[in-house]
């Protein structure tokens, strides 16, 4: 337990990029891949 709940000691509050960029390898190939099955879907709909 070395997390103190005192409010004397102050910790830095935890950078929103730092709690994401652990997840982007995973996120990033999921997302390019379903906007491409998205743009290939709209070009077959269309044509």
């Amino acid at each position: 337990m070395n997390q103190s709940h005192d409010p004397a000691v102050t910790q830095p509050p935890e950078d929103a990029v730092e709690a994401v960029v652990h997840v982007m390898p995973v996120v990033l190939p999921l997302v390019g891949a379903a906007m491409m099955f998205l743009l290939a879907f709209i070009a077959v709909k269309m044509a």
